[in-house]
């Protein structure tokens, strides 16, 4: 399964006691192969550095860099969906040159996505994505 994951979704699965630590447990257990861009890569640094705990930025990101699992697209044609964040565009972009199966989000910006029939990405929350994650096992 090839997905990508928003950094709000990122960042709350990397805590120990989240209830979304089984979404960063899966990825480790190579249970997913996660779709990055240079842009969200940039992103999932600045998140982590402003918002987790010290030290985990640099933890996250090694094993982010070093992971087999790790699907690296350039984006080449940006589609420019995401009008009310146009920020959020990035994991649009990743999850289309990528061939998602999932884009993992619980930002209400993607909303916009619902409107447009081509391209098509599955747009699903961290919620949802636990429950797939969980008939895996």
């Amino acid at each position: 399964m090839r997905i990508v994951l928003d950094s709000n979704v990122l960042l709350v699965a990397i805590g120990r006691r989240s209830g979304y630590r089984p979404v960063w447990q899966a990825f480790l257990n190579s249970k997913y192969q996660l779709i990055i861009s240079e842009p969200i890569v940039r992103e999932y640094e600045e998140v982590l550095y402003e918002h987790s705990a010290p030290g985990a930025a640099e933890i996250v990101m090694e094993i982010i860099a070093e992971s087999p699992d790790i699907i690296y697209k350039p984006i080449y044609y940006s589609w420019n969906v995401i009008a009310s964040d146009p920020d959020d565009n990035k994991f649009f972009d990743a999850a289309v040159a990528g061939d998602a199966d999932y884009l993992v989000t619980n930002d209400g910006h993607f909303r916009d996505v619902l409107s447009i029939d081509f391209p098509r990405i599955n747009i699903i929350s961290a919620d949802d994505f636990l429950k797939i994650l969980s008939s895996l096992l």
